[in-house]
């Protein structure tokens, strides 16, 4: 850099510019003083060159460099385009090819922390579980913070590191990368942008982060409110949205006018039309109906459907209660959830409820309202066709596409932690059987009815499922050509859902007693958590091993081939019987009732031709056709492991 020359100057104010002191400015060695006109200065500002045309929607090419601005303490990268600046811009380093027009106020403040260890007081509005946000921070460990209060050293332990990085990225400086576009917003306060986002009639931003990328651009639209932020990279926040104390996980839509206060959202989530209050929303929460209400809960995988609501607050001590969804929960239209209450991983909601229900160690069912009662229909989702397409769609729809994940997401519909969830619910429904007798027609459980018929078919459901998921496991470690014994004790006991993380609990027990001695860096708890998700596999063998020696009555090493050949033989049955129910289900999406409104003023004929235009064939269904190519795969891959084993 140098400082101007008195030629310079002069044809600098011959153009309209100012400076409280020209030599405070100084500027790359090839700059041309032609492209910096009706500009103000003060402090000390540094002005890169200005080469470069840009061209415009529509075909209008402009020229970089700075017009009509005034800036105070600015860096500017090469080849940026200032224009129109309405009020000035304060004390920011602007990154090379950025370019900002129409603009009220972009400044910082004295000094701030950009968003960094703001406290979100998650699940409760009345405070107890505030959660100190910062750049890095990932689902499992929020899950940890946020659910962990009975350990209070491990929480201010780790509290106190992540205060020191937001200590350590403190600065009265803020930073605008690389390629950014800012065009046509308001007023930008205490806010850090990385490179390549895109920031289109954004009304207001205040004290935050926009952690954009090259790979992962950020885009904020027009009306677009965000308070106490941090915003990761890949994000959409568009069309009047308003954001207030959140973290928002990375590939996250919120559109149409969507608001959230108060809440964290982590990978892929989407938000439109509804509100969020006071949530923890894991991997892939969806919501996008203007009725929908989020409150006061912990969700992940979850598809919440119009009107869905929860009640935090029974006016009495205030709105203090909070609720769980396990993941892949659904709520049907109008649902209603008063808390305190739990609901079992990939189960549906319908109606309203109001007794407190917890079927946490009953997934895969129904909750169904009738006349103000909660029924259970245990096991029921287990041969929907609609979860399987739910397990499918997740890895589909991952809009990340930073290399550098923050999230561990396990997708598997069947794992250790819903498979000894169905175990645990073999042993509640045989002893709910046992108590009330074989002939009751309704059974109660925990704020809930279980007709007799439901309880018998959930035994049922719940065993087909157990025996897919240990045949699962098997054949994936005969197909390794691993030895049958586990090479670790990991997976051993019970395993937990660290909202997308599914790990044993002896492990993140473990791993919390070395966050509250202070033995690891945050660097190092996230590293640990990627371990656990990365060694997936090996644990989870571990865990099945254990289940099938109960099975066998023997360990792995003494186990013969007849004992896993009758594994692989109810495996196989399992996946048919699975699959035949599913593809049921599929059948009915095609039956007379769906072609209802089709074909209205013609015959039977007309209205079947109708629908198959829209809709296609039973016969022709790719989803359809997937499951039976699944069944022939599935059955010849047990013929094979059958005859493998024979020899």
């Amino acid at each position: 850099m140098r400082k101007l020359t008195p030629i310079e100057i002069e044809q600098l104010e011959h153009q309209g510019c100012s400076a409280v002191d020209w030599a405070e400015v100084v500027v790359a060695e090839a700059f041309d003083a032609r492209w910096v006109q009706d500009a103000h200065f003060s402090g000390h500002c540094e002005l890169g060159v200005f080469r470069r045309e840009i061209e415009l929607p529509g075909g209008l090419t402009v020229h970089s460099g700075i017009f009509h601005a005034t800036l105070h303490h600015v860096t500017v990268g090469d080849d940026c385009r200032l224009y129109h600046i309405h009020n000035y811009i304060a004390n920011y380093k602007i990154g090379a090819n950025t370019c900002v027009e129409n603009v009220n106020t972009i400044l910082v403040n004295g000094k701030t922390r950009f968003g960094n260890g703001v406290r979100v007081p998650v699940m409760n509005e009345g405070g107890g579980r505030e959660i100190p946000i910062y750049d890095r921070l990932s689902a499992p460990l929020a899950y940890i913070l946020t659910l962990y209060r009975h350990r209070p050293a491990m929480i201010e332990a780790v509290t106190k590191m992540i205060d020191a990085y937001a200590a350590s990225v403190e600065s009265d400086m803020g930073e605008i990368g690389q390629d950014v576009s800012i065009i046509n917003c308001g007023s930008i306060k205490n806010v850090r942008i990385g490179d390549c986002a895109v920031i289109m009639g954004t009304s207001r931003l205040k004290n935050g982060s926009v952690l954009s990328n090259a790979a992962a651009p950020v885009k904020l639209g027009s009306g677009v409110k965000c308070v106490d932020f941090i915003i990761c990279s890949g994000v959409q926040v568009l069309d009047s949205t308003l954001i207030d104390k959140c973290f928002v996980g990375q590939g996250c839509i919120f559109d149409k006018h969507y608001s959230a206060g108060e809440s964290l959202f982590f990978s892929n989530c989407q938000g439109m039309h509804g509100e969020a209050c006071a949530i923890f929303a894991g991997p892939y929460t969806v919501t996008h109906h203007k009725s929908t209400l989020l409150i006061a809960g912990m969700f992940s995988f979850l598809n919440a459907g119009s009107g869905s609501n929860q009640s935090n607050h029974m006016y009495k001590l205030g709105p203090i209660h909070q609720g769980v969804a396990e993941r892949g929960a659904k709520t049907t239209s109008d649902s209603y959830l008063l808390w305190p209450s739990k609901i079992g991983a990939f189960s549906l909601v319908m109606g309203r409820h109001t007794h407190h229900a917890d079927t946490s160690d009953l997934p895969f069912s129904y909750l169904i309202e009738n006349q103000s009662d909660s029924y259970l229909v245990p096991g029921a989702n287990l041969r929907t066709v609609g979860t399987i397409r739910d397990a499918q769609k997740w890895p589909k729809r991952d809009n990340r596409k930073d290399p550098v994940k923050l999230d561990p997401i396990n997708f598997n519909l069947l794992s250790p932690y819903t498979v000894q969830k169905m175990l645990r619910g073999i042993e509640v429904m045989t002893e709910i059987q046992q108590i009330g007798g074989e002939n009751t027609e309704i059974y109660g459980y925990k704020n809930c009815k279980i007709r007799n018929s439901s309880l018998r078919k959930g035994i049922e459901l719940y065993k087909i499922g157990v025996a897919k998921f240990l045949g699962n496991s098997l054949i994936s470690r005969l197909e390794s050509g691993k030895a049958l014994e586990p090479s670790t004790t990991i997976g051993l006991g019970e395993w937990i859902d660290l909202a997308g993380l599914i790990a044993p609990k002896s492990e993140i027990t473990r791993l919390m007693d070395e966050m509250e001695q202070g033995q690891l860096s945050l660097d190092a708890i996230e590293a640990r958590l990627y371990d656990l998700h990365h060694n997936y596999y090996e644990y989870e063998w571990t865990w099945a091993a254990d289940q099938l020696e109960k099975v066998w009555g023997c360990s792995v090493k003494d186990v013969t081939n007849e004992q896993m050949k009758q594994t692989v033989l109810e495996w196989k049955d399992a996946v048919v019987k699975l699959d035949r129910m599913i593809y049921e289900d599929a059948k009915k999406e095609f039956d007379l009732n769906s072609q209802t409104g089709f074909g209205v003023d013609g015959d039977a004929s007309q209205r079947k031709a109708d629908f198959e235009s829209v809709r296609g064939s039973f016969e022709s269904n790719p989803f359809v056709n997937e499951v039976l190519e699944h069944i022939a795969r599935k059955t010849a891959l047990g013929d094979k492991i059958l005859e493998q084993l024979s020899k």
